[in-house]
């Protein structure tokens, strides 16, 4: 039976990634030429499920043997934080979405990769850390005040699938938030700790642009299990977002990897395809760093739309390209968190058995 573990473990997943890279637990047991096959992963796979189950049966007949019993678990563990800062209580794993500068699409990304998660199978929370421009709210399309049932702290509102927490739904949209650093990142701290967020698998949080206080106190008193790094591909924004990365390495916070927005557009009326903002560059940093380009996410009047209008990609228009592109990336994000080593026993969420 070790051969066909072998064989088992070597399936790739959505991401590019095997079960054996991703560290799953595979099980194989054989009674009189049926065979029992159990594996426990540590991403989500609701979407994929029934890909997987085939796969397995496809290796099984291949052995000459018979699928009897299949039983597929996902179990989503906390990850290692930064030395000297415990985990949050009801979040596994907090994953913050940097940049180095203003403007390449950082916020819309967050929101889309969150909800591609959420449809992955996981349970997930989206942090504005953005302060001074609170975003999500509106492309989560969330309006009114959050609720409190001890007046010490609140619920998180939900749209889409997932939660969300945002100052924006604290003040009033017109209301600017004229507060200095250590303000800014109290209410930041008060935002995380006293929003009674759910039993979550990942909590996205959405910093603003730069690696000023906020970033800082992100990265040194909040228990973060990695961070990605958003940029466009021209030479400016890799610049900065080079700040980014080598912030979150000072601080021991991992990155595990990049993303690169608005890589390339695509004419809607003759289709010919033009990098508006350059080519290659989130390919050339990551290499540089050593890091994974996690995607190429394109740049389409349709994404600034659906983000307005409070219906992000990944829900409104699910069979896009662009919404598979944010699909493709926060699967390698997930599958990358999770060759990371993990503080405790994640629970299990029994996907398929027979």
């Amino acid at each position: 039976m070790n051969a066909l573990k072998q064989e088992i473990e070597q399936i790739v997943l959505p991401s590019g990634n095997s079960l054996a890279s991703i560290a799953a637990r595979v099980r194989v047991a054989e009674t009189a030429g049926r065979v029992a096959v159990s594996i426990v992963v540590g991403v989500p796979v609701a979407a994929f499920q029934d890909q997987l189950h085939a796969q397995v049966e496809q290796r099984v007949a291949a052995a000459a043997l018979q699928l009897g019993h299949f039983e597929l678990t996902q179990r989503i563990a906390t990850h290692a934080v930064q030395p000297g800062v415990e985990p949050l209580a009801n979040v596994r794993n907090l994953i913050a979405i940097a940049s180095g500068k203003g403007g390449v699409g950082k916020s819309t990304t967050a929101v889309n990769l969150a909800l591609a998660l959420a449809e992955e199978g996981a349970r997930v929370g989206v942090l504005d850390a953005d302060i001074y421009g609170p975003s999500v709210p509106m492309m989560l399309g969330l309006s009114g005040r959050p609720d409190t049932s001890d007046g010490k702290t609140i619920e998180p509102m939900r749209a889409h699938g997932i939660e969300a927490m945002s100052i924006g739904l604290l003040v009033d949209q017109d209301t600017p938030m004229i507060w200095r650093g250590p303000m800014a990142t109290s209410a930041l701290t008060q935002l995380l700790t006293e929003t009674r967020w759910g039993d979550l698998d990942y909590l996205i949080v959405d910093l603003p642009p730069g690696t000023g206080d906020i970033q800082l106190t992100l990265a040194q008193k909040i228990p973060v299990a990695g961070a990605v790094i958003v940029t466009t591909p021209q030479d400016v924004a890799t610049l900065d977002a080079r700040k980014a990365l080598k912030m979150f390495e000072k601080v021991n916070v991992p990155v595990l990897g990049l993303v690169e927005n608005m890589a390339v557009h695509r004419c809607s009326s003759c289709g010919h395809a033009e990098h508006v903002f350059g080519q290659g560059g989130g390919e050339r940093m990551a290499e540089q760093y050593g890091v994974p380009l996690l995607g190429s996410l394109p740049l389409e009047i349709g994404i600034r739309e659906q983000g307005d209008a409070g219906c992000p990609t990944v829900k409104s228009a699910p069979e896009s390209a662009a919404a598979h592109a944010y699909r493709s990336t926060a699967r390698r994000l997930a599958a990358e968190l999770a060759k990371r080593p993990h503080v405790a026993t994640p629970l299990s969420v029994s996907l398929l058995g027979d």
